[in-house]
């Protein structure tokens, strides 16, 4: 199963001969790594560097170093990152959860201080659309009991597998060509969404309501992306959502989340619910871990405004599942969501995109399910369905969308 999940992710990144690969993984993920190690070898790549993080070295940095230094990087982690991207490379990055609540007992408020294993460089080279790269998941025996803590570690083991089989459409008889079906899918709503140019977009839903302004040139996309050179790649697998990036400062109401929010050093945020003003996060309540959150959004001034708004179907794997992953990468793609932080000055056109947030963050959080209204409301004023039950409202386009359309090059 590792070398399958291994090809998927190459061919998701789109690995060209000669490539310089970077690998991301956490401590606990070895075997994977080195199954994507191998599978990217066999595409053609140059070199393969795996780099891997470990959550309890954060947690020890924080209980001990002195708190005014937390928020040091060394400049080599972003000078890496740079350098990587002048060359064009690769970048495959494994999610998962090997330490959960490894935070636990800590304060809260000094967690956000240390951004790693995030580097503000990362945003920028995804701006550039200099890399070709692609996110996927990472099995994980301490996830497993996590997401299904009923069940013998074992057992939860195997059956996190088969979910995660199952929502990568690898026990599809053709996997590749099942992820350009349904990305074919996605970008024919994409391009619906964006002849709408719709002025904002509500939401309605149990405890929450939001309205979320949009910029007048602002495009709605998928995962199937292309870098500045057209070169094809899938950002994320399983990836489920349509998303633009909205006008920082025209989002107002109140959203809860649907999902718990697990942040990159392991911690878990349940039963967030922020209030917004003026496209600005006034505030920001939980029923576990608030602070944690309160502490990253601290970082710039940008990073307490929204940078996307992603809507996602019933018509997906993860959903249907109804299981929480505790794992953005899947969660985000199961509901709806926004994101807190940087936003994707490439999916804005001309004088816009200078309007794009920016920010180091860049934190996702679910709002979706099938009790959510999702309306786009006109300059006009006129109010348009979008979603109602998680079904898409909007009638076809006479001319779909070409799965080839975002870039050259891929190599399935």
């Amino acid at each position: 199963m590792f070398a399958r999940l291994a090809e998927l992710s190459v061919h998701g990144a789109n690995v060209q001969e000669g490539q310089i690969v970077l690998v991301q993984a956490e401590i606990g993920l070895e075997e994977q790594a080195r199954a994507t190690a191998e599978a990217a070898y066999k595409r053609g790549a140059k070199f393969v560097d795996v780099a891997y993080f470990d959550p309890w070295v954060k947690r020890v940095r924080i209980e001990s170093a002195d708190p005014d230094t937390l928020d040091f990087v060394p400049q080599w982690y972003g000078e890496r990152v740079l350098e990587h991207a002048e060359q064009n490379g690769a970048r495959i990055s494994m999610r998962s959860v090997t330490a959960p609540n490894v935070m636990d007992g800590l304060d809260k408020s000094l967690l956000g201080k240390d951004m790693l294993p995030s580097v503000k460089e990362t945003l920028k080279v995804i701006d550039e659309r200099s890399t070709n790269w692609c996110f996927v998941p990472g099995p994980h025996p301490a996830w497993a009991a996590l997401v299904h803590p009923d069940l013998p570690a074992d057992e939860a083991y195997e059956q996190l597998w088969r979910e995660l089989e199952h929502v990568l459409r690898l026990d599809d008889p053709d996997p590749l060509a099942a992820w350009d079906e349904r990305m074919a899918v996605l970008s024919d709503y994409a391009a619906r969404l964006t002849e709408r140019r719709f002025d904002a977009i509500e939401l309605r839903g149990p405890g929450t309501e939001l309205t979320i302004g949009l910029l007048a040139t602002a495009i709605w996309s998928t995962a199937d992306f292309s870098t500045a050179k057209g070169l094809r790649h899938f950002s994320n697998l399983p990836s489920e959502e349509v998303f633009t990036t909205p006008d920082p400062g025209r989002t107002s109401g109140r959203v809860t989340a649907t999902k718990p929010l697990v942040l990159a050093d392991g911690t878990i945020i349940r039963g967030l619910r922020v209030r917004f003003e003026d496209g600005v996060a006034v505030e920001i309540d939980a029923d576990e871990n608030a602070e944690a959150l309160r502490g990253l959004i601290e970082v710039d001034e940008g990073a307490r405004r929204l940078g996307e708004l992603a809507l996602v179907d019933g018509e997906g794997r993860i959903g249907p599942l109804d299981t929480a992953f505790y794992n953005t990468l899947l969660d985000e793609n199961a509901s709806s969501h926004v994101a807190l932080g940087n936003g994707f000055p490439f999916l804005i056109e001309d004088e816009d995109r200078k309007r794009a947030n920016p920010s180091a963050r860049h934190i996702d959080f679910m709002i979706g399910s099938a009790e959510l209204d999702v309306d786009g409301v006109s300059l006009d004023g006129e109010r348009i369905p979008v979603l109602r039950n998680l079904a898409w409202q909007l009638p076809a386009r006479e001319a779909p969308v070409s799965v080839s359309s975002h870039g050259e090059g891929y190599q399935w």
